[in-house]
């Protein structure tokens, strides 16, 4: 079965079609910039505009950067937040909405480096901001958003995204000794028997995995950017569960 995966990113809004039962994409991905300021009004055309691009007809599944549950959206860090008590659901046409991360981190547990593990594993994506994913044999914790952890008395985002990499320059190095004390942090609070690193810095995972330290095992995403699109396929596919709604 083939289902359209779209994923919403504070920098680009990406989808292809997805085969949900390889887990691979078997269209090259459209991406378009995420429309700056990044508005409902503006946003859902773009969304529309992929799935016409591959003429699509069936099942659709979305992700977003922030709470959904049934659909609707509770949080909007790194989106505008004229989105929050949105129906998101509504907004793309009864589409299933979820979280971005959550959905990355379905992608990964069926098809990637999760895939068979057993007790807490934790994927993070890390890109315009950090996303959460948590799972406890197998099972969701929806909408943990465990990028909003305080550091330093901010945002773990705001200190350790990728995009603060970008934004100042930093070396991939000092990056990873940001990157290791939010590991730590969230090791602390959750001992998790993995956790997989996701989103765009995933492609680069040769160039700061191995500068961190952790007494648990932190391994790249297999599915890596890609994760998302393939998530919401399967979300798409399965139907509403909880967080989500179609």
């Amino acid at each position: 079965m083939n289902v359209l995966g779209i994923d919403i990113g504070g920098s680009g809004i990406k989808g292809a079609p997805v085969d949900i039962e390889a887990g691979r994409l078997i269209e090259e991905r459209l991406r378009i910039p995420t429309p700056q300021p990044a508005k409902p009004d503006d946003m859902a055309p773009v969304v529309s505009s992929i799935v016409e691009h591959f003429g699509w007809s069936g099942p659709v599944g979305v992700t977003f950067p922030g709470v959904v549950v049934d659909g609707v959206v509770r949080s909007a860090a790194n989106v505008d937040h004229s989105w929050m008590g949105v129906d998101a659901a509504a907004l793309f046409g009864g589409a299933t909405v979820l979280n971005d991360a959550d959905a990355a981190g379905v992608a990964e547990m069926t098809f990637g480096r999760g895939k068979g593990e057993r007790g807490t594993v934790l994927v993070l994506t890390f890109g315009t901001g950090i996303g959460s994913a948590l799972f406890t044999d197998g099972t969701l914790v929806p909408n943990t958003e465990l990028g909003h952890l305080e550091l330093h008395g901010r945002d773990a985002e705001h200190r350790a995204s990728a995009r603060v990499r970008e934004e100042h320059d930093m070396s991939w190095e000092k990056w990873a000794e940001r990157v290791e004390e939010y590991l730590k942090h969230v090791e602390m609070l959750f001992s998790p028997a993995l956790i997989v690193i996701g989103g765009g810095a995933s492609r680069k995972a040769e160039k700061f995995l191995p500068h961190i330290t952790l007494d648990t095992p932190v391994v790249p995403a297999a599915l890596e950017n890609e994760a998302g699109i393939i998530g919401a396929a399967l979300a798409a596919a399965s139907g509403p569960r909880p967080g989500t709604s179609r």
